[in-house]
């Protein structure tokens, strides 16, 4: 039986973000400064580009939990413009400032959560996707986006370090969103382990991509095809 992080309680969730950002940091450390315009694991950014990204992602999840204290609004970036030229800004930056703006950053998140009062975890916010969603959801947000981009910074880390609530919450989550903006029609996915599935169209499965629940969510979020059938066709985008 499998458990959704989103059941898990409270502070049970917190952790697994604060391990996923402490991997993250770790894998960072492990690179050179000579190698932040290196290639990163994600198709098109480099090291740096990915770090700024993590960075900023960090900051803008403050912003909503800002909101959901104050009451007044704040985006988690002004547009979608703004956020791809903030990108493209923090990715010039030296490798120690970017450095020192991932440290701030994550620092910024962790007091943000620690000092939320009780009742602004339940308050909604928006998010970037335009998804209304109470403020502990950011917890989620926040560790999917570190542990995976532990394994996008190319360094030891792997899909094989994540937890495996988070995988088997992952995995529902990206069918979902697949199905939701008609992607991946007939595509189902099989867990080579127990046997469940998840198809994309139930009632129309046409394509099957069998593994295991880490290599499941290594070709599902486009890292790869280790782990699943060999004949697995590229995924649809899912974010």
């Amino acid at each position: 039986m499998t458990q959704s992080f989103h059941d898990l309680p409270r502070e049970e969730r917190l952790s697994i973000a604060r391990r996923g950002t402490s991997h993250y940091s770790n894998q960072l450390a492990l690179i050179d400064n000579a190698d932040f315009r290196s290639p990163s694991r994600l198709a098109g950014w480099d090291i740096a580009t990915l770090v700024a990204h993590t960075a900023y992602n960090a900051s803008a999840l403050v912003n909503l939990v800002d909101w959901a204290n104050t009451g007044v609004e704040t985006p988690m970036y002004p547009s979608p413009d703004a956020r791809a030229e903030q990108i493209a800004y923090g990715a010039t930056l030296i490798p120690d400032a970017l450095r020192n703006l991932h440290d701030h950053t994550l620092v910024r998140l962790d007091v943000a959560w620690r000092d939320s009062s009780e009742q602004a975890w339940d308050n909604e916010v928006k998010t970037a996707q335009g998804r209304t969603v109470p403020m502990v959801e950011t917890l989620w947000m926040r560790t999917r986006e570190v542990w995976i981009h532990a394994v996008d910074l190319n360094q030891t880390a792997t899909f094989s370090d994540i937890p495996r609530v988070v995988l088997d919450t992952l995995v529902p989550e990206i069918v979902g969103k697949w199905s939701n903006t008609g992607a991946g029609e007939g595509l189902v996915l099989v867990d080579s382990e127990s046997g469940e599935r998840f198809p994309v169209t139930p009632g129309a499965e046409t394509t099957e991509v069998v593994g295991t629940k880490t290599g499941l969510a290594r070709w599902a979020t486009g890292r790869g095809a280790h782990g699943v059938n060999a004949d697995a066709p590229q995924p649809p985008r899912w974010l």
